[in-house]
């Protein structure tokens, strides 16, 4: 079993071609990073609708939160499908700070992200001595507890929720009268996500976490802290999704149980970082981008009528996914690429 673990990790008896292969391919990434960071960046300039600068808010932030579920439920395996706890515990952390204590929102930010991710440790503690589905459901039954909570808690605003007065506007107070400024802070919010994605799955955090998701057993057997670094995963995406969910508090300036802390969030989640490619830096991105403009193109054809095309439609996805495209859009188009360096080495050869 160890060397099948000890693969995981780059050695120092590797050669220095195998070295430069890898350098070489993480010039080209990026590359192709910093080229779409900029042509993020100057898209407003080209897309002035606020219809359409909406569209990309909502695909920037959605990928946001797949890119955070992806930490825990990509790299490390563990199937989360109560996210939305966490979302909404940072929207309302967050929302009650400024509202009530006149916190800058900043700050409120990260304090809901701190919450978050303690509360994950709690969760987390007795959650993470299951194993599989049944730590899946366990997901699910916290997050409706959470819900149950809000629902009914007078200081949250219960179920009619929580609004954000625009007494003042600007930078200061994260909030603003035309959509341009929310667009650049779920970019760089995205951006932060990403970067420590990258980090993760660069140190040894990532090769331990695919070692818990790929060979758990083998990884046990090398004295790898299973509950450990379940826990740490569990907490760095608690941390970013409750990010993501101040962030929606501020734009919409108003929140409810309802929307923001539903299971139908945390599974579109997943389905992010499922469809785009799970356990990829991007595949969150690609899915996000996708499931957004099905979600609200459906919303555009079929309007009140049309209450849960969207859902419909996700259900189809995970089934082709599951049954042609296990790896997602990114692996997909991996495949491609290496099928046609294959054929084209063939044909050289021949």
């Amino acid at each position: 079993m160890k060397p099948e673990f000890s693969a995981a990790a780059p050695l120092p008896t590797q050669s220095a071609g195998a070295f430069g292969g890898v350098t070489r391919g993480l010039s080209r990434g990026q590359i192709a990073s910093a080229l779409a960071l900029l042509a993020a960046l100057l898209l407003p300039l080209a897309v002035h609708s606020p219809a359409h600068q909406n569209m990309a808010i909502l695909v920037l932030m959605a990928a946001q939160l797949g890119v955070a579920w992806n930490i825990v439920g990509g790299y490390a395996g563990q199937v989360s499908l109560g996210h939305a706890a966490f979302v909404g515990i940072g929207a309302y952390t967050s929302t009650l700070m400024v509202t009530l204590a006149g916190v800058n929102p900043w700050l409120a930010m990260l304090a809901g992200g701190v919450l978050a991710a303690l509360l994950s440790v709690i969760i987390g503690w007795p959650c993470f001595r299951l194993k599989g589905h049944y730590f899946t459901m366990a997901t699910i039954a916290v997050a409706e507890i959470v819900q149950i909570v809000f629902t009914n808690w007078e200081f949250a605003g219960a179920a009619v929720g929580l609004t954000i007065p625009m007494d003042k506007q600007g930078w200061s107070v994260l909030i603003f009268a035309d959509k341009l400024p929310y667009y650049y802070i779920a970019l760089g919010l995205l951006t932060v996500t990403l970067l420590a994605n990258y980090l993760i799955e660069r140190s040894y955090l990532g090769y331990y976490f695919r070692a818990i998701k790929d060979e758990p057993d083998a990884a046990r057997s090398l004295g790898v802290n299973l509950a450990l670094y379940k826990q740490i995963a569990f907490a760095a995406s608690s941390f970013f999704a409750a990010l993501g969910g101040s962030l929606y508090a501020q734009k919409e300036l108003y929140i409810d149980p309802a929307s923001i802390l539903n299971t139908s969030l945390s599974i579109k989640m997943a389905l992010v970082s499922i469809l785009g490619g799970i356990g990829t830096l991007f595949g969150p991105v690609v899915g996000a981008a996708v499931l957004t403009v099905i979600d609200e193109g459906s919303r555009m054809l079929f309007g009140g009528s049309g209450r849960g095309t969207d859902q419909i439609i996700y259900a189809v996805l995970i089934i082709v996914i599951a049954v042609y495209y296990p790896t997602g859009v990114v692996g997909w188009v991996r495949n491609l690429v290496r099928r046609r360096r294959n054929r084209k080495a063939r044909g050289e050869q021949v």
